[in-house]
């Protein structure tokens, strides 16, 4: 089951203590009190519907996108974004980096010790450039939708979607290396080394699921922000000049994967829709283009560059 808003905050906590991390992105300190969660976000001006969102996206990620996707408020979703990046950045990564230098030695003698830390700081660069852009570029251009303009016409969510890669895999191949080829000099403690690995391990799911959330309820919404806009502008859903435009970035990919001979049930868990869905999204695919076979909808899709003709099987 869901959390819902009548659930008592402490209840949540007290089920599943990764809520206090949604907590502290919200901007929500302790002290819940026997509030209950629209109490308890009500009290600190927090969209509760965005809050559950996040919380139960952690317990069921399919779920809760699909239920949430269309009711949570976009400017909430990126105050909660823009916090955990500052946690990953201001706190969590430095941490790590700390206890790494307290566990091994990483004077020049030691080789392999040097390189881990050499890594571990390359790694860390690399989120912060991720998160940088992110706040500059991508928040920046939702905010502009949020006002209802688009600063840059011929930007969409979609690209994002399309380069959005995850930013934990990293962490892996460091844990990998530590567990495998550091050995600690004689006398060297391993509980600090083992600590800093359970860090590394925390750190790395964390990332993991950071990544998710914006894959599976950020894109969505703004996606439908973008097409609210075009609504309001009055743009044409469809038109006989640009027939790629007839469809939806959301229909396009679903149309990318029957092409490439994915199941309505293998479409549903790419995509993370109802199988209910799926059909609903075939059906107007077929009546806009006017096209009821596999092999048309292929040709379509690749004339109009929606897949590549290698993607095909």
């Amino acid at each position: 089951m869901l959390y819902k808003e009548s659930q008592k905050m402490a209840d949540l906590i007290a089920d599943q203590p990764g809520v206090l991390l949604v907590m502290s992105r919200f901007g929500m300190p302790l002290g819940v009190g026997d509030q209950t969660v629209s109490e308890y976000c009500s009290t600190h001006s927090v969209d509760s519907t965005t809050f559950l969102a996040v919380a139960n996206f952690a317990r069921m990620p399919r779920d809760a996108a699909e239920y949430y996707v269309p009711r949570l408020k976009v400017e909430s979703l990126i105050e909660y974004l823009k916090r955990a990046h500052e946690y990953f950045l201001d706190f969590q990564l430095p941490m790590i980096r700390r206890k790494l230098l307290e566990a091994v030695d990483c004077s020049r003698d030691n080789e392999v010790a040097y390189m881990i830390l050499k890594f571990y700081d390359e790694y860390t660069g690399e989120v912060r450039r991720h998160m940088q852009h992110e706040n500059r570029r991508i928040f920046t251009y939702v905010e502009s939708l949020m006002q209802r303009r688009r600063p840059d016409a011929s930007f969409e969510i979609s690209q994002f979607a399309r380069s959005h890669v995850g930013i934990d895999r990293k962490l892996q191949e460091l844990k990998n290396i530590i567990i495998k080829y550091y050995t600690p000099r004689a006398g060297e403690g391993c509980d600090m080394l083992n600590n800093v690995l359970f860090d590394i391990y925390a750190c790395e799911a964390d990332l993991r699921s950071h990544c998710q959330v914006e894959d599976m309820l950020f894109v969505p919404a703004v996606r439908r922000l973008e097409e609210n806009i075009m609504q309001e502008d009055g743009t044409p859903e469809t038109t006989a000049t640009a027939p790629a435009a007839a469809l939806s970035d959301r229909e396009k990919e679903v149309l990318a994967c029957i092409v490439r001979g994915l199941s309505n049930k293998e479409i549903s868990a790419r995509l993370f829709i109802s199988v209910n869905t799926v059909l609903t999204h075939r059906k107007n695919i077929s009546r806009k283009l006017d096209i009821h076979s596999v092999s048309g909808l292929t040709i379509y899709a690749i004339v109009n560059h929606i897949v590549n003709i290698e993607d095909v099987r």
